[in-house]
């Protein structure tokens, strides 16, 4: 007869990885505010472009100023990058938890082991997969600018 895991467990032992959650999970949530209200707004001021051509169909002013509005907008949001923030936050917040559940499982990696190695080895693997996120995200900037200096 098997019994089920233990899930009583919990990280307490290591904070770092409630902390990391909850950062990656603020940042994601932040992100995708942004890129919402971004987005949103960009679809709005796009429907006005219309709406002022009937209003006023020989004067290009008004559709020229909403269509650089548009512009202005879009580039906001391509130097904050939220989309792409939000999304590896995210993913990164989800994979943090995924460890978490396994250790307080004892499933997968951690099973058959004693308290202390289990913690030792969320340790590692929580600060590998934040030392992952860290290098990606300076890989990023790094090529963000090699591209901006080959033009």
């Amino acid at each position: 007869m098997s019994t089920a895991p233990d899930l009583s467990s919990d990280t307490s032992g290591y904070p770092r990885l409630e902390d990391q959650i909850g950062w990656y999970d603020r940042r994601s949530i932040k992100a995708q505010k942004q890129y919402r209200m971004l987005k949103a707004a960009q679809i709005v001021v796009a429907a006005l472009i219309p709406v002022a051509s009937l209003v006023r169909p020989t004067d290009a002013v008004v559709p020229g100023i909403l269509g650089a509005v548009i512009l202005i907008l879009e580039g906001f949001q391509e130097m904050g990058m939220y989309r792409q923030n939000w999304q590896k936050y995210r993913s990164s917040c989800e994979t943090l938890r995924h460890e978490k559940y396994l250790y307080m499982a004892q499933a997968g990696l951690y099973a058959d082991m004693e308290d202390a190695d289990r913690l030792k080895l969320l340790a590692t693997r929580v600060e590998e997969l934040v030392s992952q996120e860290h290098t990606n995200w300076v890989e990023q900037f790094k090529d963000a600018g090699n591209t901006k200096s080959k033009k």
